[in-house]
């Protein structure tokens, strides 16, 4: 990943499906919500798709195993196979598989994409802390998951079986809203037993191995909406990386974004693929996109000038990111992003 690439998003003269030749999609928030296609998903995933980049489905998401996914896409619009989708279920258990003798019983708290993925590395899922597990393994296990399972959890914990997490996502995008994840499940259990597990998801080097072990991405660009798996997922595995604004990132979140959370590229949604980014330059006293010109002194953004929302929200990333920035996100953000209407 460029230096340029962490203190300013960057432009690309050719569209980004031209430029990358395979694109590694979150789902949550930026394919789908809810299970309902977002605005202009399924259309610009089929034109990228038809002009030749690979589309790859990464989630941290592990109740659902990759047919069920692929099938959820077909009937979205974007025709996917089983093999498109690579789920925090598969990077867990082929760590665990790693650890553990083939045929090992493994706890799941959690849904069947992980029984699926656990049997695929030869690994015998079971259900309760008297099964004699060698490990434990929680997933996200969808919104009706009993509080019992969390304790069968922390009786095979508490006896000292290793314990594995495929993410520790605090939150998941659901149509009504914002709902607990996996990590605020995770987060449960911890407490309850003091122990730490062993995470694979985004934005763990596990979940970015098995991506590549499963797509063979020689060029790859990770699309997604959050800062903290997805954007950082692409910083620690030297990638470039595409934010929409589709999901739980919004632009206050993003002016403050550490240098390991900060994208390539910002857009609204999936369209960004589909064209060139526009190049946010240094001019005098600031950072230029499009018609504006954003700058960055203590405690202070300004921006100056008139064009579309995104170059604004681009050039001030420039100036926020910034030594000079540092701070001012908190202060003085707001203004500018009103102005925005962001």
């Amino acid at each position: 990943m460029s230096e340029q690439s962490r203190t300013r998003p960057s432009g690309s003269a050719t569209a980004l499906s031209e430029a990358y030749d395979t694109a590694l999609l979150d789902l949550d928030g930026v394919v789908y919500a809810g299970g309902e296609a977002i605005e202009h998903a399924v259309e610009s995933l089929c034109t990228a798709r038809d002009g030749g980049m690979r589309l790859a489905y990464v989630t941290n998401n592990a109740l659902r195993p990759p047919d069920a996914v692929a099938a959820h896409l077909t009937e979205l619009g974007v025709p996917a196979e089983p093999a498109d989708v690579i789920t925090s279920a598969q990077a867990v258990s082929r760590l665990i598989a790693e650890q553990l003798p083939a045929g090992s019983k493994v706890l799941v708290i959690g849904g069947d994409g992980l029984r699926i993925a656990l049997r695929e590395r030869g690994l015998e899922p079971v259900e309760s802390a008297e099964d004699d597990p060698a490990a434990v393994v929680q997933g996200y296990g969808g919104p009706d998951l009993a509080w019992g399972r969390f304790a069968e959890a922390c009786y095979a914990i508490n006896r000292g079986v290793p314990w594995y997490a495929s993410n520790t996502d605090l939150t998941i995008p659901s149509a009504r809203g914002i709902m607990p994840g996996n990590g605020a499940a995770v987060e449960v259990v911890r407490i309850a037993t003091g122990a730490e597990p062993q995470v694979a998801g985004k934005p763990l080097p596990p979940m970015h191995r098995e991506t590549i072990l499963r797509t063979g991405a020689r060029k790859a660009l990770v699309v997604g909406d959050r800062l903290d798996t997805d954007i950082e997922g692409a910083f620690n595995g030297g990638v470039d990386s595409l934010l929409v604004l589709t999901g739980v990132t919004d632009g206050a979140r993003l002016l403050a974004a550490e240098p390991k959370y900060r994208p390539t590229y910002v857009d609204a949604d999936l369209r960004g693929l589909l064209t060139g980014q526009p190049e946010v330059a240094a001019v005098d006293g600031g950072f230029g996109c499009g018609g504006w010109t954003a700058s960055a002194g203590t405690g202070v953004l300004v921006l100056d000038g008139d064009g579309t929302a995104l170059d604004g929200l681009r050039a001030l990333c420039a100036a926020a990111w910034t030594d000079a920035g540092d701070g001012a996100c908190a202060l003085d953000a707001g203004k500018a992003l009103a102005r925005l209407g962001l």
